[in-house]
């Protein structure tokens, strides 16, 4: 089954990291990937978005149109940063794989989902 690894933060955080520092986490990730591709668990690859501010959001407006607006339309700490697909046989697998995720600044908790399938 197809699980969705949600890797939530605070982005701010993120771009307040020195360089070294960003450079060592982005090696932490890299190590985190190698270790768990060859297995077959990582599946789509992951992808990582943007900061929040290049967000554009769409709400239904008070007539009911769309309307469209920049950024975040809630002003939250934690944001999605990236999505990484996995697939596991059941959810405990897939919350022990996001478990050994390097959290750090910027990257506060990793939420696992189940996705959902509407094949018949």
């Amino acid at each position: 089954m197809k699980y969705a690894m949600l890797i939530f933060g605070d982005d701010r955080e993120w771009d307040a990291l020195s360089p070294a520092e960003e450079q060592d986490l982005m090696s932490q990730i890299h190590e985190w990937y190698e270790r768990w591709q060859p297995t077959g668990k990582i599946v789509d690859g992951g992808a990582e978005l943007r900061p929040r501010d290049t967000a554009k959001t769409v709400r239904a407006g008070a007539d009911g149109r769309p309307m469209i607006i920049d950024g975040p339309y809630l002003e939250l700490k934690e944001v999605i940063g990236a999505v990484v697909m996995l697939e596991c046989d059941h959810l405990d697998e897939a919350g022990r794989i996001a478990a050994t995720w390097p959290l750090a600044a910027g990257m506060s908790a990793v939420e696992v989902r189940p996705v959902m399938s509407r094949d018949q």
